[in-house]
């Protein structure tokens, strides 16, 4: 395995969860790791922000760089992406982990829920990639890494399932 140190890796939604847990990975290289996400205050059922993050990714031997960055925010996605080279000098590799998912049918997915899945899932995934691929073919060894919303490894998801169609009785 090829070893991290002194790459710097851009990860979305980096402030908990599988996101930090690469982080953490990176870190015990001595990678440079930006924590983008939107997480700057605690949450009451979930540890983790972008400030906890990055002392942990410090403590693990990696630098940290917290930017609280909404991926569905252009704006935001460019500053975080600017402010990660000007502080590392480039990106080597860009993980892409931020997602949000309801596990709803869509009949019983609200709108609200529907928008704010495609906004981080696909907008947002879209602009961090496109916002960094100009630093990405500056660097030795570019990585992308596309991570997608859970789904447990249970039968359900992989069923062949005929659908219900609607009929009239009339």
């Amino acid at each position: 395995m090829t070893s991290l140190k002194n790459k710097t890796l851009f990860i979305s939604g980096a402030s908990r969860g599988i996101g930090l847990a690469i982080a953490l990975r990176a870190a015990r290289d001595g990678a440079n790791v930006a924590i983008a996400a939107k997480t700057a205050e605690p949450h009451p059922k979930l540890k983790g922000t972008i400030y906890t993050a990055a002392e942990e990714i410090r403590a693990a031997g990696g630098k940290a760089l917290p930017v609280l960055c909404d991926i569905r925010d252009e704006a935001q996605v460019i500053a975080a992406v600017e402010q990660t080279v000007a502080e590392f000098g480039g990106v080597d590799i860009c993980v892409n982990n931020a997602s949000a998912i309801s596990l709803t049918n869509s009949q019983a997915t609200d709108m609200k829920r529907f928008d704010l899945m495609m906004g981080i899932n696909t907008r947002g995934t879209f602009m961090v990639s496109k916002y960094c691929i100009p630093h990405l073919k500056k660097a030795a060894n570019p990585h992308i890494l596309m991570l997608s919303p859970p789904l447990d490894m249970k039968a359900k998801w992989f069923e062949l399932r005929r659908p219900t169609l609607w009929r009239s009785s009339a």
